[in-house]
């Protein structure tokens, strides 16, 4: 059974999807089940990946890597960043070559982010 807002991968064609309304069965693509993506918050590799939120005075800025930016080169970087805000989710996507960070312009009390590097996977802060 799925939960609300999990991602899962198909390790055949890459597809990633968000679960937006949970239901009975599991996910499949290419006639395989699809992997759930386990949200990683530990980073202790050279690219830092766990998102930080920072209050801004129009709304939250996330940044990932904090003394040092996640590289966003064709090979790896960053492919997209959402904020959970109040239980609303907002997501920008990102290339290679953008800066490794979004900014949502919103007033939430209660804020959680996540990322997710296409090389490394799901992270969360």
């Amino acid at each position: 059974m799925t939960k609300l807002r999990e991602i899962y991968k198909c390790e055949i064609c890459g597809n990633i999807v968000e679960v937006l309304h949970t239901g009975g069965g599991s996910l499949v693509c290419c006639n395989e089940e699809m992997k759930l993506l386990e949200e990683k918050n530990d980073d202790s590799s050279v690219e830092k990946h766990v998102p930080y939120i920072e209050k801004t005075m129009s709304g939250i800025l996330v940044k990932i890597g904090q003394n040092q930016d996640h590289p966003m080169t064709d090979e790896h970087y960053i492919e997209w960043i959402q904020v959970i805000a109040d239980g609303v989710a907002y997501r920008k996507f990102l290339k290679p070559g953008d800066k490794p960070e979004a900014e949502f312009l919103i007033e939430a009390d209660n804020v959680s982010a996540r990322e997710y590097c296409n090389m490394h996977g799901l992270w969360k802060s």
